[in-house]
């Protein structure tokens, strides 16, 4: 029978913890650790797996990401018009009206979004105009 000489083979724990795991003996300093092997060495001599190859990305990847954020969306919008079905009446200037909350609030949601693409396009064609000049 052997003498244990780290902290693990006296608590009766394998010499070799499961990977990721630290050793009880890291703590002592007497104990000194396997090194494991220097980076120099490719990931299959290291006995590390390959890293995977990158995967490009596509205008379809693209598309699917899109298609599925705008259903999540339309999802959540849908949960919103329900849950706010309740009457509410608006006044603006001198007309007057009663109108479901969640229209309301879509409207003005729709109205904002299309000021934005209406002062966004006037940019863009400024600035287009503008390198046009330039390189003329």
């Amino acid at each position: 029978m052997s003498v244990p000489r780290t902290r693990s083979e006296f608590n009766g724990q394998s010499r070799n913890p499961p990977p990721g795991a630290v050793p009880m003996a890291a703590a002592d300093p007497a104990v000194e650790l396997p090194q494991p092997p220097t980076p120099e060495h490719p990931p299959e001599i290291r006995g590390e797996p390959t890293p995977p190859a990158q995967v490009p990305h596509t205008r379809t990847g693209a598309a699917w990401a899109a298609l599925a954020t705008a259903a999540l969306l339309a999802v959540l919008l849908i949960i919103f018009l329900v849950q706010n079905t309740r009457g509410t009446e608006i006044s603006f200037l001198w007309m007057t009206t009663s109108t479901p909350l969640a229209v309301a609030l879509l409207i003005a949601a729709v109205g904002s979004v299309l000021l934005t693409l209406i002062l966004g396009t006037a940019r863009i064609a400024q600035l287009r105009r503008l390198v046009r000049k330039q390189r003329d």
